[in-house]
C-alpha cells in the first residue's frame, strides 16, 4: 500500500507489541494531527504509550467489533487471520454504500510497496535467522549498506525516513509476515516448508500458501534461491518467475549455502564471503555448544520446535548422541519420522517434557515391534515422586530442567552428548525457547562444576 494511498483514510493499528509500536510512531510523523485507532485484546497496552494523543483506544475482548469503523487495518502478524475474518466479512457488509472498499494490510506490505532500495527476504519453517544473518554479515564485509530487518532485525517502518536506492534490507519474514502479501522480494530464499503454526493457519495448505508469496510475485529480473530437496519448496519453485538458484546441503548447511549464493549475486568477491562465514558466531540457541562436563558434551539446540529440526541435529551429531531430550507444547505435529530416526540412532536415554513427551514415547513404542528400546524418563513424573512433599514446590520451567539436566548426568557415559533438541514448542512449562535454552545452560553448569 502506497503512503498517498493513507492520507483521508480512517486508520486502525491492530495489535500493539513491536511491529504496532513501530507502526504507530511512523504514521504519527507522517499524519501529526490525525486521529489513529488502536485495537488490542490486552487491556494493559496502553501503559505502554504514557501521553500520547490523538488517540481512540479500542481494548479488551470485544477490539475486533470496531473493523467496521475504519477504512484501513494495519494488521499485527501476531493476530491470526481466522480470528478476524468474520468480523472483516461482517464489516465490509454493514459498511454504507459508496464508502471505498476496507482495506487490510500490514508493516511488511507497506514497506515492500514504498522501499527505494533492494529487499532480501529470506522465509523457511527451520533455519531463517541464522540465514539472515550469515548473509547480513557477508554484506557488511562485502561494503554494501546492508540492514538487518523483519523477525531478527528492527521493525521496518521507520527505515522508510533515511531509506536510498543503494540500501539493501536483508529482511527475515514469518509465514505471518509473508500472509496475504501481493509482493515479492527481489532477491527471495526459501529454505524449507514443514508442518508448524498449525494452531494459528486452518490447515498445512495454508500456512505453506503463505510462505509461497516470498516468490508468487517475482519477475524475471528476480532471483529465486530455494531447497531443491524439499518437496512443497520445489513445487512452489517451479511455478516461480524468478531466476532460479538452487542451493544443496543437510539441514545445517543450507544457511552457509544460502548466503554464499546471495553474495555471489551482489558480485561479493569469494575471499570475502569465505572469511564472513569463517567468522560467523552463530546465534544462541541453535545447536550451540555448551561445553563438556564430567567427560559430557552438551549441546543446547532449544530453538528446534518441531521433529525436523531435531532430527536435523541428530544428523549434525552423530553417533555420539546418547541423551535427548523431547517434547513440549502440543501442537498435533506428526512424530513418527523423528521416533524412527530414534529407534535407528545410538541414543540410549530418553528424558521426556510434557506435553508431547507421552506421545513421543507412545510413537517410539509402537515403531520399535519388539525391537530394543532407549531409556525413558518422564519428567513431570519423576517430579511428582521427588517433590511432592515438598509445600513450596511451584511448577515451573527451572524445577523440570533442574531434574532433566540431573537425569542427563546419571545415565550419559564419558565422551558422549547430550543433546536437548525438544522437537516441540516451549510453551507448556516454559515461557519461551530462550527460557528453556538458558535454564538447560544454566544448570548444565551448575551441575557440572558440582
Amino acid at each position: 500500500m502506497k503512503l498517498n494511498d493513507l492520507k483521508g483514510k480512517k486508520i486502525l493499528i491492530l495489535g500493539l507489541r513491536r511491529e504496532g509500536r513501530d507502526n504507530f510512531r511512523f504514521l504519527r510523523k507522517i499524519f501529526p494531527g490525525k486521529v489513529l485507532g488502536i485495537g488490542d485484546r490486552n487491556e494493559n497496552v496502553k501503559c505502554q504509550m504514557s501521553n500520547v494523543k490523538n488517540v481512540k483506544w479500542h481494548l479488551g475482548k470485544n477490539y475486533l467489533k470496531v473493523l467496521k469503523d475504519y477504512d484501513v487495518i494495519i494488521k499485527s502478524p501476531g493476530i491470526p487471520p481466522k480470528i478476524i475474518a468474520p468480523f472483516i466479512t461482517r464489516a465490509r457488509q454493514s459498511r454504507a454504500k459508496g464508502t471505498k472498499k476496507q482495506k487490510i494490510t500490514s508493516q511488511t506490505e507497506i514497506f515492500f510497496e514504498n522501499c527505494p532500495g533492494k529487499i532480501i527476504g529470506i522465509t523457511g519453517t527451520k533455519g531463517k535467522s541464522t540465514t539472515a544473518s550469515l548473509i547480513y554479515q557477508i554484506l557488511k564485509q562485502g561494503g554494501v549498506k546492508a540492514h538487518l530487518v523483519g523477525n531478527i532485525g528492527k521493525p521496518v517502518l521507520s527505515l522508510l525516513f533515511k531509506a536510498k536506492p543503494d540500501d539493501v534490507y536483508i529482511y527475515e519474514l514469518s509465514s505471518h509476515q509473508l500472509y496475504n502479501l501481493k509482493k515479492s522480494p527481489q532477491t527471495a530464499i526459501l529454505l524449507n516448508i514443514y508442518p508448524e503454526h498449525l494452531d494459528y493457519y486452518k490447515d498445512f495448505k495454508e500456512y505453506a500458501a503463505a510462505k509461497a508469496n516470498i516468490t508468487l510475485y517475482q519477475n524475471k529480473n528476480d532471483y529465486l534461491i530455494f531447497n531443491p530437496r524439499d518437496k512443497i519448496v520445489s513445487k512452489i519453485a517451479k511455478k516461480s518467475k524468478a531466476k532460479k538458484i538452487s542451493i544443496k546441503g543437510k539441514y545445517y548447511s543450507l544457511d552457509k549455502e544460502a548466503a554464499k549464493a546471495v553474495g555471489k549475486i551482489l558480485k561479493i568477491p569469494s575471499k570475502v564471503i569465505s572469511r564472513a562465514i569463517r567468522e560467523f558466531k552463530y546465534l544462541p540457541h541453535r545447536l550451540e555448544l555448551v561445553g563438556t562436563f564430567k567427560g559430557i558434551t552438551f549441546y543446547n539446540d532449544a530453538l528446534a520446535t518441531i521433529p525436523e529440526a531435531t532430527m536435523g541435529a541428530m544428523e549434525a551429531l552423530g553417533d555420539k548422541v546418547e541423551t535427548i531430550m523431547l517434547g513440549g507444547f502440543e501442537r498435533n505435529i506428526d512424530f513418527t519420522k523423528l521416533a524412527k530416526k530414534v529407534l535407528e540412532s545410538k541414543i540410549k536415554n530418553v528424558i521426556l517434557f510434557p506435553t508431547t513427551g507421552e506421545r513421543i514415547w507412545k510413537n517410539i513404542l509402537k515403531l520399535a515391534r519388539n525391537r530394543g528400546v532407549p531409556r525413558h524418563f518422564f519428567v513431570d513424573k519423576a517430579m511428582r515422586t521427588s517433590f511432592s512433599s515438598s509445600p513450596s514446590h511451584r511448577y515451573c520451567g527451572a524445577w523440570y530442567m533442574r531434574k532433566a539436566v540431573s537425569l542427563a548426568y546419571q545415565h550419559t557415559k564419558k565422551e558422549k552428548i547430550c543433546l536437548l533438541s525438544t522437537a516441540s514448542p516451549s510453551f507448556s512449562i516454559f515461557k519461551d525457547y530462550k527460557e528453556k535454552g538458558n535454564l538447560f545452560k544454566k544448570y548444565v553448569k551448575k551441575y557440572g562444576e558440582g
